[in-house]
């Protein structure tokens, strides 16, 4: 009879432990991330939420949005709130995100083994954009690049702060050309003496001639690709860095300024014998 009472009682212990367990995702894994609605319509805003399970203090998520041919259309740093949450908002359409299809968002809480995806059901941009005076936003600049393509679209530009070089994606339907007015802010080449430098160019990895014209603040290219091609790349000796490069700048001028300080109080990091 005792026997039969101590099942019971943990069978009821085990019921009330899952009943308290928390209904945001009950985050087992590391971080959870899911959007209000499975499918969006063009104009409607695109609300993403998370929870993270460890709180890194000063550390963001980033939110990484593909289209359905894995081509990236945003990407967001955003802020953890103390209750270990996050949200953000993506507009739904624009110059970028015009396929139908299902989208993924993918949510990197500082390293790619701390990372979620979700997806949601795009219907389509019906909106048809004028290649003349056409603007790219840069992640990590609040400078833009001026575009205008022929044979294709231009689904996106970022930054590739190690390669120190623009990468940037396309749908060539025929034979075409892409110029693009890149700003010295964003994107350059020079000589150590400060000279301009030649961009080197690749269209899917072969090497293009293209030309070129400057000016003090920004330097114009165009390039020609044919049909069919997916990927451009600009490469120069800058690109304006992401938040990681950022991050890894301050961290180098605190080691700096406590290395000074040390130095300066008579203080030795290394023991002295």
């Amino acid at each position: 009879m005792k026997a039969h009472l101590s099942v019971f009682a943990l069978s009821a212990i085990l019921v009330v432990s899952i009943g308290m367990a928390p209904a945001f995702g009950q985050v087992q894994n590391s971080i959870v991330v899911t959007t209000d609605k499975a499918s969006y319509s063009e104009g409607e805003t695109i609300i993403v939420t998370g929870e993270v399970r460890d709180l890194y203090s000063g550390t963001p998520v980033s939110v990484i949005v593909q289209a359905p041919n894995d081509n990236r259309v945003s990407i967001a740093q955003v802020t953890i709130g103390a209750d270990k949450r996050f949200s953000t908002e993506i507009a739904a359409g624009g110059a970028l995100m015009k396929a139908s299809g299902t989208y993924t968002i993918t949510v990197q809480y500082g390293t790619e083994n701390r990372s979620a995806t979700t997806s949601f059901e795009f219907g389509g941009s019906t909106a048809t954009s004028t290649l003349s005076d056409t603007t790219v936003v840069i992640e990590g600049s609040n400078d833009l690049i001026g575009y205008e393509i022929t044979g294709g679209k231009l689904l996106s530009i970022m930054p590739d702060v190690d390669a120190n070089s623009l990468i940037i994606s396309i749908d060539a339907t025929s034979d075409g050309s892409l110029t693009l007015t890149i700003p010295r802010s964003v994107a350059d080449a020079l000589f150590e003496n400060g000279d301009d430098d030649e961009f080197f160019v690749l269209v899917d990895g072969e090497e293009v001639d293209f030309d070129e014209t400057k000016t003090s603040t920004d330097r114009t290219l165009t390039i020609s690709f044919p049909e069919g091609a997916e990927e451009i790349e600009v490469i120069g000796t800058w690109v304006v860095p992401e938040f990681g490069t950022i991050a890894a700048m301050i961290l180098a001028v605190a080691i700096i300024s406590i290395i000074a300080v040390s130095a300066k109080s008579k203080l030795s990091i290394i023991p002295r014998y």
